[in-house]
This record gives structure tokens, C-alpha cells and sequence, in this order.
């Protein structure tokens, strides 16, 4: 093996059932390469440590009612022991554990229901006698849907399952709103996130942290990741790729990106990331580098 340890990350958040395959890929590939190599989907951990007993504990207690909320926001808030009593059993059941609980869960009186429930008038259509697995699954994600909305509107306006902050994103010809973002405080989700990056770092001690983006709901918690780790471990290497470099920054111009990454690969990823770890041990020259920006 080489000295350089590559640690490849999903930051948060793609479609939770479906894990992207890019890191898994890459690691594979890596390590036939000789190349020391960890990966890891963030935005799977980020939600497993938020909806999860103790994780709800924290959301509750951390949410300050002083300002007008919602009536749905409220109801949530006055259901959260409900919340924090079966969200465990909810999260291991759509994990395709204990299947057993779908009569449980179909009977409508075990989980806590807000507004995410008003849409429910056609389930015995839509799903017949026969599909209580199904229905059970329909049901228990209305309730994260649920939590979800008390998130947005109460901890982190950016939350959304596989959406996370992508407005600003979507508007990235123009880094100015994204950028400015990233100056203010850590909001609770970026807090979780970064705690299970610091852990990553410490266990794996890379010498380069690769940030896989796809899609644009990637890229804020990307360039959270990079920030921290160019201000913690200004040694470490922050390298980002990914469909979204591929398509949106093959063009890019400003500079700033830099303040968050060291190098941004273009097209496949294997060639580059080969290249990059062969100039991290000394064996490239800077001019030697492609499929990348620097």
C-alpha cells in the first residue's frame, strides 16, 4: 500500500434508498491501485443519527417556541414523546427490519399523525387488503415528512431529505448567496454533519478527503465539509467531483471555491483521483495533473 489514506464521502443528502454508488466505485477501484481508501455516505449517517431516539431528544430541546409557528408545528412539539417513543421502531422497520410492525403501524393508532396525514382519504384504494407492508412504508414516511417539516421550520430552513439547501445550489453561476451562506454560523443539521466528519477524520487520518457531488442538493454540505476540514487539517488535500462539477463548473471562474476545495476532477473519476494521490506521494508535478482545476 501507499502512504496516502484517501477517505471518499457522499455528503448529504441523495435518495436515502437508493445509497449513490460513485464512492463505493472509486474505493473499489483505489484499492486495486495499491491506494488505502475508506468511503462513506454522510447523508445516510446524517439521517440515522437525526431520526433516531436520542436524536429527537436533541431536536426537541433544541427548538425555542418564542416566535409564531405553525399550528402544525405546534401539534408536533406537543406530540414529541409519541415522536421519540417509536421513531426507532419506524426507522428499523423501513431499514426492512422487524416487518412484523406493518399491522401495527397500518392500524393508525401507534404513530403520531400531523398534517402529512390529511393526505391518507384513499389508502384502502391505493393499497387494497393486501398491501400492508406497503402502506406501512407510505405511513411511516408521512411521519418522517412530518418531522421534516418541524425541521425546516423550526432548526434548519435548508432540510430536506434529498434536497438539502439546493436553491442555492441551483443558483450556482452566481456563488454570492452560496458564499455568503457559508460565512454565517453552523445551522443544527451542518452541526451533526460535521460532528460524524470529525469522527471520520480521527478514525481514518486521510491524507485526502474526495467529496462526491451529483447533485446539486450535494453541494452546500460539500463546501461545509471542505471548510471545516481546510480550517481543522489544513494539511489534508479536499478534492470535489461529481455530475454537478461535470455539468455546472466546467466553466468556473471564481476563485473563492478554492477557500473550500484544493482540486475539483472533471469527467471519471478514477484517472484524476490516481493522479492527484501520485502528487500527494511526490511521484507527479503539479503540471502533470489532469482532468482538473486548480
Amino acid at each position: 500500500m501507499l502512504n496516502t489514506t484517501v477517505l471518499l464521502i457522499t455528503p448529504p443528502f441523495t435518495q436515502l434508498n437508493t445509497p449513490y454508488p460513485a464512492t463505493a466505485y472509486l474505493k473499489g477501484f483505489l484499492n486495486t491501485k495499491n491506494i488505502n481508501a475508506f468511503q462513506a455516505d454522510f447523508g445516510i449517517e446524517v439521517i440515522i443519527k437525526l431520526f433516531s431516539k436520542k436524536g429527537l431528544q436533541n431536536l426537541f430541546s433544541s427548538i425555542h417556541t418564542k416566535n409564531e409557528i405553525s399550528q402544525n408545528a405546534k401539534r408536533i412539539i406537543a406530540l414529541q414523546e409519541e415522536y421519540i417513543h417509536t421513531i426507532d421502531t419506524v426507522i428499523h422497520f423501513l431499514q426492512g427490519n422487524n416487518p412484523e410492525f406493518a399491522p401495527l403501524i397500518c392500524k393508525r393508532n401507534f404513530l403520531p399523525e400531523a398534517s402529512r396525514f390529511l393526505q391518507t382519504d384513499d389508502l384502502t384504494w391505493a393499497f387494497g387488503t393486501m398491501g400492508n407492508q406497503d402502506k406501512a412504508k407510505h405511513l411511516a414516511t408521512l411521519y418522517l415528512e412530518d418531522l421534516s417539516d418541524l425541521i425546516k421550520e423550526c432548526a434548519d430552513e435548508h432540510f430536506g431529505f434529498s434536497r438539502y439547501a439546493e436553491k442555492l445550489a441551483r443558483s450556482a453561476n452566481s456563488f454570492d448567496e452560496l458564499y455568503n451562506e457559508l460565512q454565517k454560523e453552523h445551522t443544527y443539521i451542518d452541526n451533526i454533519l460535521l460532528n460524524i466528519l470529525k469522527e471520520k477524520v480521527e478514525t481514518v487520518q486521510p491524507k485526502m478527503v474526495c467529496l462526491s457531488v451529483p447533485f446539486p442538493g450535494n453541494l452546500y454540505s460539500s463546501l461545509r465539509c471542505g471548510q471545516w476540514i481546510k480550517k481543522q487539517y489544513p494539511s489534508i488535500k479536499v478534492c470535489m467531483g461529481g455530475g454537478f462539477a461535470n455539468t455546472e463548473l466546467r466553466s468556473l471562474t471564481d476563485k473563492r471555491v478554492f477557500e473550500f476545495y484544493d482540486f475539483i476532477t472533471l469527467d471519471d473519476g478514477e484517472a484524476p483521483l490516481e493522479n492527484l494521490v501520485a502528487f500527494i506521494e511526490g511521484n507527479k508535478a503539479i503540471t502533470e495533473l489532469k482532468g482538473h482545476l486548480l
